[in-house]
């Protein structure tokens, strides 16, 4: 195995996690709102008898907005601005996700390998950096838009940036005293072990305060409900994006997603062990590769066989109509393939052995797939607050930055700095 194929892995993992699934994330998100309103969501565009419970609907919208008229108003006088504005959002946060480590170092042939799209020893800095320079394309869109709803979606992102950086900075600060490193690897190894060989010895639980504190802010970082002030469409019309249409409004809606899956990331990797099994860690799996190896034809078949059922139950014929069960039957007999070939090539690695190199890579897809199970449930709380919690006043948010996270933050920094000292002595 060559470096270049780790480095294709590793840019394909970034790619398809910060852009590649926001078809997937706006699907999610319609059934999550329809589920909590107590309405269906989108579950009748289809392709032949394929709906994917709605997700057809998404790739159907993707397409729309990439043949859509990009349509520019005579009245933007600096088109440039205008135009460069959702490509500044789109790479800013779609680059945040480029220092997240997927699994630990990965040793192939004696080589070792970082987990990462771009490996760096800037960590959580790279993050900080590019998330912070995101904003700019939000006010320069509204700024250039020439439209009066455009430039107060400016001027709250500018005060939204403000109000939520220095209280993230500072939630960062404690994290780094606590790990002793900004690199996030390091951060990650560090959560590896266990308090009274029970509770996971995760980021959330060394440093409670500093997770709320970043959590809040995350969602600030990613302007969406509950601080999506900058677009507010009940009071602003869209905001700083009012006068965007075809792929410009799409790359500030791609953005937005990236950021989510940007920040949800970092959130696993800060506060709840990232690609860390709890309870194992990287060289307790490798001792025990085959006992894991068990655990997982054992869970597999029952994954498969209740998610088929769920299948089968939502997704009865409605009156004449049989594409439902006909789309059911396709995909369950995909699925049982896919899970017979998982399980018949596990069994080859039990029976056959796995060296040194082969325990390396099953360690690494099982620490890449732990990761996505986080990073996903995480995920899921964005879309779950979105629609559940109200979107804060104009100053709320800059109360709740000034008068509460800050000064938090700040006595966070000082409580884990004496305890850092009188420990260390």
């Amino acid at each position: 195995m060559s470096n270049l194929v780790i480095i294709i892995v590793n840019i394909a993992l970034s790619v398809i996690l910060a852009v590649g699934l926001t078809p997937l994330w706006v699907w999610w998100e319609r059934r999550i709102a329809g589920f909590i309103q107590d309405r269906s969501g989108p579950n009748r565009c289809n392709i032949g008898v394929f709906r994917l419970g709605g997700l057809i609907q998404s790739i159907a919208d993707m397409l729309k907005l990439i043949f859509k008229e990009d349509f520019v108003p005579s009245h933007i006088k600096n088109k440039f601005f205008f135009a460069i504005a959702p490509v500044i959002v789109f790479f800013c946060s779609f680059l945040t996700f480029a220092v997240i480590p997927y699994a630990d170092v990965f040793v192939y042939d004696g080589t070792s390998h970082t987990m990462q799209a771009i490996p760096n020893h800037l960590g959580i800095m790279w993050f900080i950096a590019f998330a912070g320079l995101s904003v700019y394309g939000i006010i320069l869109g509204g700024y250039s838009s020439g439209n009066k709803y455009g430039l107060l979606g400016s001027i709250r992102a500018s005060a939204q940036v403000i109000s939520y950086e220095v209280a993230m900075g500072l939630a960062i600060i404690s994290m780094i005293i606590s790990y002793g490193s900004i690199h996030l690897t390091d951060m990650v190894n560090a959560q590896a072990g266990t308090y009274l060989g029970v509770i996971p010895m995760w980021g959330v639980f060394i440093q409670p305060i500093a997770a709320i504190i970043f959590i809040v802010c995350a969602f600030a970082e990613t302007n969406r409900a509950p601080f999506d002030l900058a677009e507010g469409e009940s009071e602003i019309v869209a905001g700083y994006h009012t006068e965007y249409s075809a792929m410009k409004f799409g790359l500030f809606q791609v953005g937005e997603y990236a950021a989510m899956s940007a920040s949800s990331a970092i959130i696993v990797t800060l506060f709840f062990g990232g690609y860390q099994i709890p309870w194992m860690d990287t060289a307790t799996i490798k001792a025990n590769i085959n006992y894991v190896i068990l655990a997982i034809l054992i869970v597999l078949p029952i994954l498969v066989y209740l998610f088929t059922g769920w299948m089968k139950k939502n997704n009865k014929a409605i009156g004449n109509d049989k594409s439902r069960e006909k789309e059911t039957k396709i995909l369950t007999v995909i699925f049982w393939a896919l899970a017979i070939g998982i399980s018949a090539l596990l069994i080859s690695f039990l029976t056959t052995g796995l060296g040194e190199n082969g325990i390396n890579i099953v360690t690494a897809a099982l620490q890449i797939g732990t990761f996505l199970i986080k990073f996903f449930m995480m995920a899921f709380v964005f879309m779950w607050v979105r629609w559940t919690v109200l979107r804060f006043r104009y100053d709320q948010l800059q109360m709740l930055g000034w008068k509460i996270l800050i000064p938090l933050a700040l006595l966070n920094i000082v409580v884990t700095a004496i305890f850092v000292v009188v420990k260390g002595s």
